[in-house]
């Protein structure tokens, strides 16, 4: 059993240190949990500015997720404009009381130019909490299901969860939502999308439409438009391993690996 906490709320533009303040308010009241999602670029919003903005990889922030995991003894995942050896990446970190991990954004959104501030990440992550496989992504991966796809070998499947963080525009809100339940169908896992709310200073409106859906792409999350929440929710292993046993689909998939 795994118990997660995923966080839809307001981002301040390019303001880490009043975002941060809420986050601490917000994990102060939390219950007791395994795993607490935020969004994509939880600290400043979804912005180009990453000379100004970007932190690195031994930066405040990070430590100030390190510090907040070991406090509430969870798994901590965001992420962050990093700089690291001259580039900037839009970085997800997987943060744990003893140990940090990162994916960096696969799939770089050109209409807004990211892949002229930003670099694309290379390699895939798959973490593990309390025996669930877990794989991170952001935002503009669920376009491509093939970065995404589950595999199944020597019995045994990549993941169970897949999470992707977000700053996806209210106005593309029927993609986000229906990608979402199409991840969870097609990889037989549970799938997490956690978006912001609120307006961006380029004007941009985000409805959250976070949603939480189960192995059969049911939704199993109690969000809301436009509403900041915390949204618990408990998942039984014993459930999804059921179901994969009686439902076997990824057994008649293609085998295959994506040449990078």
């Amino acid at each position: 059993m795994i118990k997660t906490a995923s966080i839809q709320t307001n981002i301040l533009w390019e303001d880490p240190k009043t975002n941060k303040l809420e986050y601490d308010k917000l994990f102060q009241a939390l219950e007791t949990v395994d795993l607490i999602i935020l969004p994509e670029m939880f600290t400043t919003g979804f912005s180009m500015m990453a000379n100004k903005i970007a932190e690195n990889n031994s930066g405040e922030t990070l430590s100030w997720m390190q510090r907040h995991s070991r406090n509430l003894d969870a798994c901590i995942v965001g992420s962050l404009p990093i700089k690291e050896n001259n580039k900037f990446y839009n970085r997800l970190y997987v943060v744990k009381p003893n140990k940090v991990q990162y994916y960096d954004k696969r799939y770089l959104f050109s209409m807004a130019e990211e892949d002229k501030y930003y670099s694309k990440g290379e390699e895939e992550l798959v973490f593990e909490i309390k025996g669930w496989k877990i794989k991170p992504l952001i935002c503009y991966d669920l376009r491509f299901p093939l970065w995404s796809k589950n595999k199944y070998k020597n019995k045994e499947f990549d993941y169970d969860i897949l999470i992707y963080v977000a700053n996806w525009p209210a106005v593309r809100s029927d993609a986000w939502t229906s990608l979402l339940k199409a991840r969870a169908i097609e990889n037989t896992s549970y799938v997490f999308g956690v978006n912001r709310i609120g307006q961006d200073a380029n004007e941009i409106n985000y409805n959250g439409s976070s949603r939480v859906y189960d192995f059969k792409g049911e939704r199993i999350d109690d969000f809301k438009k436009n509403t900041p929440r915390v949204q618990i929710n408990t998942l039984v292993k014993s459930e999804l391993d059921l179901f994969r046993n009686k439902f076997p689909v990824l057994k008649d998939a293609d085998d295959f690996n994506l040449l990078l």
